[in-house]
């Protein structure tokens, strides 16, 4: 980390944590923000899901919510980036103070409760997106909708043309009873709809599926059945938990999902549980308390494919994006493989 990007965190860390966040947002987009060389390695380049990226270090969705900032993450090094969640109308989400820095744990809590500009806002700036970056959208349901499931499609309608992927986000825990929808029939009819939206696209794309830590493996093996069966073409590992267990920060006990170090190993065990499932048969891209090479090959040995930051960003800056992707080519050199994707799944039975 440069002195320049440790003096600008300090800054940042000592405003509230969302005027913080809307000023790092708007220093990418101004161009202003001192951005690392990007690890151009062909032991990093990977394809997942038929999309080629350049590495498998990927920024979470909930960073960028409105996609405004597309040009200055197109430069940050990331293999590929998720914006939103979008919802097809806008909404202001829960009431402020609603994003909390844990700094003793390494940690976040959010409960923004999917404050957006709306799916066509949105897909405007999608429209004008920079050449050459792999760009996906989190679909989200709005607050007060009479039809949840029926948003997610009406999203994809909306903006499908102008993205590479998109997630099916049915796991913020912030929304009231959105995660009923990771029940199996309402999980079946809802994927349903929308691969039936994305068959009207001109250019079909794969559709994510992002789930939660808190699910039993009952459920898992649920949600693991209903991927197969709708042919979803990656599952993304895992949201924010309910969990506080083991935290010390004043904050802990402030309502909404839990990012960053100490979700590492329960989201870990849930995606090596995942790719035990599905035997490997559906792309796994691992989310939850990475903030290091170490743990980015943790997660991809545990049965990733790729993986997603954003918490760790918080207190590492975007070079850890460089870090991470440095350290992951040398991992592999020294184990003796050639791409990330030989290392997939290697230690998942040490993690079940």
């Amino acid at each position: 980390m440069s002195v320049l990007e440790n003096l600008g965190l300090g800054v940042l860390r000592s405003l509230d944590p969302e005027t913080a966040h809307g000023l790092a947002i708007k220093a990418l987009q101004s161009g202003l923000v001192p951005l690392p060389r990007a690890i151009v390695s062909d032991r990093l380049q990977t394809r997942v899901a038929g999309l080629d990226l350049p590495n498998p270090v990927g920024l979470a969705a909930g960073f960028d919510k409105n996609a405004t900032a597309l040009a200055g993450l197109a430069r940050a090094g990331f293999g590929f980036v998720e914006v939103g969640a979008a919802t097809p109308r806008p909404q202001q989400g829960n009431a402020r103070p609603r994003l909390f820095r844990l700094t003793q744990d390494l940690a976040v809590i959010n409960r923004f409760g999917f404050n957006n500009d709306g799916a066509q806002a949105i897909a405007a700036r999608l429209a004008q997106r920079p050449a050459g970056m792999v760009l996906g959208l989190n679909l989200g349901a709005n607050k007060d909708s009479s039809d949840r499931a029926g948003d997610f499609a009406q999203v994809l309608r909306m903006t499908g043309a102008y993205i590479d992927f998109a997630t099916v986000n049915v796991s913020s825990p912030n929304t009231e009873r959105l995660r009923d929808l990771q029940g199996a029939t309402a999980l079946a009819a809802l994927l349903a709809g929308v691969m039936s939206a994305r068959q009207e696209l001109a250019r079909p794309i794969p559709v994510f599926l992002k789930i939660a830590p808190d699910l039993s493996d009952t459920d898992l093996a649920e949600i693991a059945d209903v991927a197969l069966a709708a042919r979803i073409d990656a599952i993304i590992a895992t949201n924010t938990t309910l969990s506080r267990e083991g935290l010390t920060s004043p904050q802990a006990q402030e309502t909404g999902g839990l990012s960053g170090a100490p979700l590492f190993e329960k989201s870990t065990r849930v995606l090596a549980r995942l790719s035990h499932l599905t035997g490997g048969a559906v792309p796994l891209i691992g989310v939850g308390g990475v903030s290091s090479a170490q743990q980015a090959y943790a997660k991809i040995r545990a049965g990733a494919s790729a993986v997603q930051l954003y918490s760790a960003l918080v207190y590492e800056g975007l070079s850890l994006v460089a870090r991470i992707n440095q350290g992951l080519a040398e991992l592999l050199e020294r184990d003796g493989l050639d791409n990330v994707a030989q290392a997939v799944g290697r230690d998942r039975d040490k993690w079940l």
